[in-house]
């Protein structure tokens, strides 16, 4: 079956940076779209960045220079390459394959 497992997340100081790793089974990635959201408490889940099959990507205007959406089809693996952080990234990230298989989620926190 379709599963997606997100890691990577961890508790960063402002300015600093992660890569959040997001594996996928039962399924090709190669073959589709895939997706980074987020959710702050209080908030409803809003996209990140998106990558298209072709390698098109897609990026919320607060993240854009900072944040980088990869995939590696080999692998079947899709990445979140974060810089310079800040408190308001602060929320639980999932990757999605569209329309609506969501993975677990993997926590980021930007605090000193």
């Amino acid at each position: 079956q379709v599963q997606l497992v997100e890691s990577g997340g961890g508790l960063v100081q402002p300015g600093g940076s992660l890569i959040l790793s997001c594996t996928a089974s039962g399924f090709k990635i190669s073959g589709y779209d895939m997706g980074w959201y987020r959710q702050a408490p209080g908030n409803e889940r809003e996209m990140v960045a998106r990558i298209s099959t072709l390698g098109g990507t897609y990026y919320k205007d607060s993240v854009k220079g900072r944040f980088t959406v990869s995939r590696d089809n080999a692998k079947n693996m899709l990445y979140l390459q974060m810089n310079a952080l800040k408190s308001e990234d602060t929320a639980v990230y999932y990757c999605l394959r569209p329309p609506n298989y969501w993975g677990q989620g993997t926590q980021v926190t930007v605090s000193s």
